[in-house]
């Protein structure tokens, strides 16, 4: 090879390897974030869940009755006489007089109907209706008198009786033991989905609490913004809880 042909081969051997060369710094640059990357991404994520069941121990319980007359004052004098009649009624079943509380009273005009079905502007008399309210922690007590309470009708008294309404008065202390417990739950599942990989959780990365889930007894409902049941006297509250661990 005479000087004139080295001197056109050099430099494209030069050129090769530098590029050559830049390609592998290139690597190595890219190799570094890319681990990092990995190794940030090495964790797991799982949902752990703790239930517990539970009598509710405070009931609401909320009744009706109205009267109606073509006169507001005798309206009005029939009604007092039939809430006299229902505290009686209460007090006589056992209820705390302090229990009993009585709504104001609604007034509602009743205006005449013409044939056509069409109300007019005739005024034919009014109606008054009031509530009657009572909170107790003696559940069973006040369950009983929510489904007998119609008996007042043998009085006279238009009486209509709701559902009762049941609470736990202790969830918020609960739902912190429960927490707890969920935590529990997420980690021992963690640990074993780990093992299953070969490998071992490290420390926590993050955790986030859900929703919680009051529901009767043995229901499967379920809600994305969690349920407060309060129609059944026994109910079961789910803690749900979702943990992210590293991986070792």
């Amino acid at each position: 090879m005479n000087t004139e042909e080295k001197s056109r081969i050099l430099p494209g051997l030069i050129m090769a390897a530098v590029i050559s060369l830049a390609l592998i710094i290139c690597t190595l640059i890219l190799a570094a974030p890319l681990k990092n990357y990995a190794s940030s991404k090495n964790t797991i994520t799982v949902t752990g869940a703790a239930k517990k069941q539970m009598v509710s121990d405070l009931v609401v319980w909320r009744g009706s009755f109205s009267t109606q007359s073509p006169q507001l004052p005798e309206a009005y004098n029939r009604l007092s006489q039939d809430q006299l009649k229902v505290k009686n009624y209460l007090l006589q079943k056992g209820i705390a007089e302090k229990d009993i509380v009585f709504a104001s009273i609604q007034t509602i005009p009743l205006y005449q109907i013409n044939p056509n079905g069409i109300q007019s502007n005739v005024l034919e008399g009014y109606r008054l209706l009031q509530n009657v309210e009572i909170k107790s922690a003696d559940v069973d007590k006040i369950t009983e008198v929510s489904r007998t309470s119609t008996e007042l009708i043998n009085q006279g008294v238009v009486f209509e009786s709701q559902p009762p309404q049941y609470y736990y008065t202790k969830l918020n202390d609960l739902k912190v033991t429960m927490l707890g417990e969920a935590a529990k739950d997420a980690k021992i599942r963690a640990e074993q989905l780990a093992r299953n990989s070969g490998g071992q959780i490290g420390g926590l990365r993050s955790s986030k609490m859900g929703v919680f889930q009051i529901t009767p007894l043995n229901s499967t409902e379920v809600s994305d913004y969690g349920i407060n049941d309060t129609s059944s006297l026994e109910k079961e509250i789910t803690a749900v809880v979702n943990v992210e661990f590293y991986v070792k």
